[in-house]
């Protein structure tokens, strides 16, 4: 059996208790057909980049599964009929990630880029303030000075 992750997205103006359950009833098909629900996370109403079916919000919910295809076919099948998901992805993977997934942990704990209070981790400036010397620049012409807009016209 193959290890899947399913991400689906509910609509914004059902309960906490109606996730749950849809939820219940979608890990219920993994488990008819031989399949395993590994781990289920729920992320919480989160906004939507851009509106879905006329929704701004949707709760979140991470399946890790192992299970057959055609298990993964029949909860998906579910999942397009069912008026309450706006969306749902199913992504085959090598192995289920351990532990809470990114969206679960903490900010601080994800942060694995350090502290970038400091500059010197963005590299070297090519800036580093006196340009020295320029040269000779007596080869160019004086530039012609700038007209404004009032200069050109004459009453």
């Amino acid at each position: 059996m193959a290890n899947y992750e399913c991400v689906f997205i509910a609509r914004q103006d059902i309960s906490s208790a109606q996730v749950e359950q849809l939820t219940e009833t979608f890990s219920n098909i993994i488990r008819e057909n031989g399949g395993e629900v590994a781990k289920t996370e729920q992320w919480g109403l989160k906004t939507l980049t851009y509106k879905i079916k006329k929704n701004r919000k949707g709760h979140y919910v991470l399946f890790n599964l192992v299970a057959p295809a055609p298990a993964v076919a029949e909860m998906e099948r579910n999942m397009s009929i069912s008026e309450d998901v706006l969306r749902y992805m199913t992504v085959r993977v090598d192995e289920l990630e351990p532990g809470p997934s990114a969206m679960m942990q903490s900010r601080n704990e994800r942060s694995d880029r350090g502290d970038r209070g400091d500059r010197g981790d963005r590299g070297g400036r090519r800036f580093d303030g006196d340009r020295g010397d320029r040269g000779d620049r007596g080869d160019r012409a004086p530039r012609p000075p700038r007209r404004t807009e009032f200069e050109g016209e004459q009453a």
